[in-house]
C-alpha cells in the first residue's frame, strides 16, 4: 500500500515551515500563498491544522477534468497534474470538496500536492513532527474512507 501524509494536529505549532518548504520546492520562493499545503489557524481555540491533498481514492478533481490532465501514479499513490494537458478551466477546483487543488495565477495551470515525488518537503521541515509520511494505519485509513464516503454523498451541498 502507498504511503500517505498523516497529521497529528496536537503537535502543530503553526510555524508554517511546511508551507515555506513546499513553496520553495515547487516555486523556488518562500511564499506560503504558493504552497500546496496550508495551515488553517483557529486562534481562539489555539488549534492549527496543516492540510494538503488527501489523494482521494475516487478523486473528484480527476473525474471533473475535461482535458484528462489529472492521472494517478499507482506506485506512489498520488494524483498528478500534467501541466502540458491542463487548460486552466478550474473544474478541478470546483470539484474538490477540500479546496486542495488550485490554479496558479502565474501559470494558469492547476497545482496540488504531488508528495514531492515520494519525499514530501513538508515532512522534512516539520520540526514538531506534526506531519508524517507513512503507511496508513488501519484505523486512520478507515477514518479517511468513512469521511470520504460521507463527503461523497453530500458533495453537491458543499458551497465555498
Amino acid at each position: 500500500m502507498s504511503k500517505v501524509l498523516t497529521y497529528d494536529y496536537s503537535k502543530c505549532t503553526a510555524c508554517r515551515a511546511c508551507e515555506l518548504a513546499c513553496s520553495m520546492h515547487h516555486q523556488e520562493e518562500f511564499n506560503p500563498a504558493r504552497s500546496r499545503i496550508h495551515t488553517i489557524i483557529f486562534p481562539e481555540e489555539a488549534v492549527y491544522i496543516p492540510l494538503a491533498c488527501t489523494q482521494c481514492e475516487d478523486a473528484w478533481c480527476a473525474k471533473s477534468c475535461p482535458a484528462g490532465a489529472i492521472t494517478h501514479n499507482d506506485d506512489l499513490g498520488v494524483w498528478w497534474v500534467d501541466i502540458q494537458k491542463c487548460v486552466g478551466c478550474r473544474m478541478c477546483e470546483m470539484a474538490c470538496p477540500f479546496g486542495d487543488i488550485a490554479v496558479n495565477p502565474r501559470t494558469g495551470k492547476a497545482e496540488k500536492c504531488d508528495l514531492c515525488g515520494g519525499e514530501p518537503e513538508c515532512v522534512l521541515f516539520c520540526v514538531p513532527k506534526a506531519i508524517q509520511y507513512r503507511e496508513p494505519e488501519g484505523a486512520s485509513l478507515n477514518k479517511k474512507k468513512a469521511v470520504s464516503a460521507k463527503l461523497k454523498g453530500s458533495h453537491k451541498e458543499v458551497r465555498l
